[in-house]
């Protein structure tokens, strides 16, 4: 083997974490000024930036007039669980897992809230056959698995006269790929994914046939103040208008603003799509390119353009968890890519987030790095042996 050099370019930022991801490119702490600091969240100042909030979040993603909007607690997590507690258990469930979030949903509905649900699964890499699906029963899945680095494709699958609801966990896919919102009744994501914004805020999104049905059903079990969106048998407006459930934090209000005027100044969701996709692009023509990477996903049309995962074919590794590891710290201790590490309950590998928040310019400047580290990581083996 051909020792490979140092690379002489390295990124520009070398964030390439799957969550909290990249800040937007013109990322400044003096964004943020502008914040309604020490001041209520429902005073017209709070209320106002709130509202713009869920506004701009509407005219960038698309997102229909009737459909509502809401910023709730505990990021995508808490904005997934609203919906579980809330929705499910009026029809037959159906959860569709294909990597670790999946699967950690599936537990909540199974185990917890003990609701009658078919599982089905696919193995990191693949996704479920969705013409299996039976979408006359409430159906829950992710759109991107952040952890196994594949997506759904389109929503062609998901039929327009459903009975059941149709509960998406789209974190790492809202803002980096098309969503069709004919197909999805509850959506739900985060800000510190593809816009790179602060933990702890979540967003979900209500079709008419999900607030139909949280009008017209009481779950069996109690429900915690946080997921109580009813009053008297309605819709509580107030969620989806910017009177959060609990109180927000204005700083990360003021960021997610900073965010989505960046995402509005380079021609909103189109231009977020591309950039996306160019960056995840770089990296397939790099494993096109070279027999001992490959890209977890199995089939080029589910991959993620966002989580992209990989993993390492080589022979002569023997502990793929190890080598991929001690190639995650050798780029980490260069400078050049930081946190890109496999998911822990993922197949061993690397995870290198290509939202699009990243620079092409930046992963473009990680390949060369990335075959530097692993030819250095063989070396070591064979010297070891």
């Amino acid at each position: 083997m051909t020792k490979t050099p140092t690379p002489a370019t390295r990124p520009a930022n070398p964030r390439f974490s799957s969550g909290p991801c990249a800040k937007i490119p013109t990322f400044k702490l003096d964004l943020l000024s502008d914040a309604a600091l020490g001041r209520s969240h429902r005073a017209a100042v709070g209320k106002a930036k709130l509202k713009a909030a869920i506004e701009t979040t509407r005219e960038i993603l698309g997102v229909p007039a009737e459909y509502k909007i809401g910023i709730v607690p505990a990021s995508d997590t808490g904005a997934v669980e609203m919906a579980l507690w809330s929705l499910l258990g009026a029809r037959k469930a159906t959860m569709l897992a294909w990597e670790s979030f999946g699967s950690g949903w599936v537990t909540d509905v199974v185990k917890q809230l003990k609701i009658d649900a078919e599982v089905k699964t696919a193995d990191y890499g693949e996704i479920v056959d969705l013409a299996t699906v039976d979408f006359d029963t409430d159906v829950v899945f992710t759109w991107n698995g952040t952890t196994s680095g594949v997506r759904v494709p389109n929503g062609d699958a998901i039929p327009a006269d459903r009975e059941g609801l149709t509960i998406c966990d789209a974190t790492s896919a809202a803002f980096a790929m098309e969503l069709p919102w004919d197909k999805l009744d509850v959506t739900t994501f985060s800000w510190q994914k593809v816009l790179g914004g602060e933990a702890a805020h979540g967003m979900l999104i209500l079709s008419p046939r999900a607030v139909e049905r949280l009008e017209n059903y009481t779950p069996a079990w109690p429900l915690p103040k946080i997921f109580r969106m009813t009053k008297g048998g309605k819709l509580v407006e107030g969620i989806f208008e910017g009177a959060t459930i609990n109180t927000p934090s204005m700083l990360a209000v003021e960021d997610y603003l900073v965010a989505l005027d960046w995402a509005k100044s380079i021609g909103g969701l189109p231009a977020l799509v591309k950039r996306a996709a160019d960056n995840a692009a770089v990296v397939a023509d790099f494993v096109a390119k070279h027999d001992w990477i490959a890209n977890l996903a199995k089939d080029p049309a589910t991959a993620s353009t966002t989580s992209v995962c990989l993993k390492f074919t080589d022979a002569r590794i023997a502990d793929g968890a190890a080598f991929a590891k001690a190639v995650a710290k050798r780029l980490e201790k260069e400078g050049v890519a930081l946190d890109v590490g496999a998911y822990r309950d993922a197949p061993p590998g690397l995870r290198i987030w290509c939202g699009s928040t990243v620079e092409t310019a930046d992963v473009e400047a990680l390949m060369p790095w990335l075959e530097w580290a692993f030819e250095a990581e063989i070396a070591a083996l064979t010297e070891a042996a």
